[in-house]
Parts: C-alpha cells; structure tokens; sequence
C-alpha cells in the first residue's frame, strides 16, 4: 500500500517508515497523522515484523504541527487560534500513534536525522530506541506558541528525564542538541549523518539476531513495570507475562 506523507519498507522481519514531505520538514497534520496511525495500526496483526525504523527525508525527522495554515495571517490572535484548532483536532490521534508505538510487541527505532520538534520530538520519545545525527535538534516550542503542552507529550518525557528536567525542556523551550540528550540518556547514540543509516541497520539487525519472544515479552514487562499497557491485539498478553513460553 503507498502512502502520500511516508514510505513504509518491509524486508524480512524488519520494517521501515519514513516521513517523506522534506520540503516542509515532514510535518504532522491530520492526513499525516491519519496516515501514521493507519501504518503503526496494521503491526498489531503483523507476526513478521519484530523491529520498526523510524526516520525522515531531508532535514528533518519530523517539525510537529504543521504550520503552513498560517501562511498570509499575521495577527497574533488569529494564529493563536488556528493553532490551537489544529492542535484540538490532532491531539486524540497522535495520542494513540504514541501508545501504539510504546505498547507494540515490535521494537521501535527512532532514526533521528534532523529536527525533531514538538510532537516530532514525542514520537521519537515514544520510541523503543534513538539514535541521532550530530546535527539534529529538539525541542518543544508550544510555551512560546501560547499553549501549554499537551498532557500525552508531557508525560512521555516526564516519565523519561523526571519532573525537574521535563519542566526545563517544556517550560523554557530550550533547543537540545543529540549530545545533550545523549548525556543523560534520551538518545541512546549519536552519529555522523553519512553513518546514520549504517547505524540504525547495524542495530536493528543486532535486535533482530535475539530470540524474538524474550525480546517482546522483556518490552512488555519494563512497559507494565513504567505503566504503559501492552496494545491489545499483539501476541504479548497477561498471561503470557505471567508464564514465559519458549
């Protein structure tokens, strides 16, 4: 199936999803999110696909919102209102793109080769795994934009970094560098970009190499351990956590 905002790749049990509008930094609006959601939806009834890639054409991963419904409108109460439509209308969907990806018997890879902004940021945070260009950035800029950051966004990366560093990123909007994230954990390694895709391969197939269940079963109990819910549908239930099976 073809995809007008991503190209999704499937070889052998790996699976890769790229955000694919680089001339508008791969934005999030509600075709893109439908479409995200409609890709991470179909893995619940995948058995073949144990690890999923994450990345984005261009320069970068994935901008957040899409920003372009302000073009031409200049007053500031006007922008602040469509901004806070949009935001309204794509909350309940990037909502569960969020819980899919963390709750997924797959193991997810966020391949960051760029600019990873608000929700952008959330998804990669929602992620399994991230590994980062040098260059990329993060941040979340919805203070700046007058609203507050939504409660599935903040959670994620309260969970991750504790309240004290959450509040900094959310609060002052301050722009991460991947070293930054790397020295306190959020990205797991950084990379020249000409050794992105090299990188993520190589440890993708380093997952792909363990035994497949173990691997599931140990994402779904750090999951259950950190209060995520296992998504329903996979092969990873309750039962199966309380007696591991070969």
């Amino acid at each position: 199936m073809s995809y007008k905002h991503f190209l999704l790749e499937k070889q052998g049990h790996l699976a890769t999803i790229t955000f694919n509008r680089p001339e508008k930094r791969n934005p999030l609006n509600a075709e893109s999110t439908l479409e995200l959601l409609d890709i991470l939806t179909s893995f619940k009834d995948d058995a073949d696909t144990h690890v999923i890639i994450l990345t984005g054409t261009g320069a970068a991963f994935c901008a957040g919102a899409d920003l372009s419904i302000f073009k031409g409108i200049t007053d500031p109460e006007e922008r602040l209102r469509r901004f806070k439509a949009q935001g309204k209308t794509n909350a309940r969907l990037t909502a569960r793109i969020y819980e899919l990806l963390e709750s997924l018997e797959q193991i997810s890879i966020a391949s960051v080769n760029g600019f990873a902004v608000g929700g952008g940021w959330t998804i990669s945070n929602s992620c399994d795994f991230r590994i980062a260009v040098e260059e990329a950035q993060f941040w979340f800029p919805e203070v700046d934009l007058g609203v507050p950051l939504g409660a599935p966004a903040a959670s994620r990366v309260t969970k991750l970094v504790g309240p004290s560093l959450a509040k900094a990123m959310i609060m002052t909007c301050k722009r991460y560098t991947a070293r930054e994230l790397h020295s306190i954990g959020l990205v797991h390694k950084v990379v020249s970009r000409d050794q992105l895709k090299a990188a993520t391969s190589e440890f993708a197939q380093f997952l792909l190499s363990k035994k497949w269940l173990a691997l599931a079963q140990a994402k779904a109990i750090i999951n259950a351990a950190s209060g995520i819910r296992v998504a329903e549908g996979t092969a990873i239930t309750p039962e199966l956590l309380l007696t591991p099976k070969e």
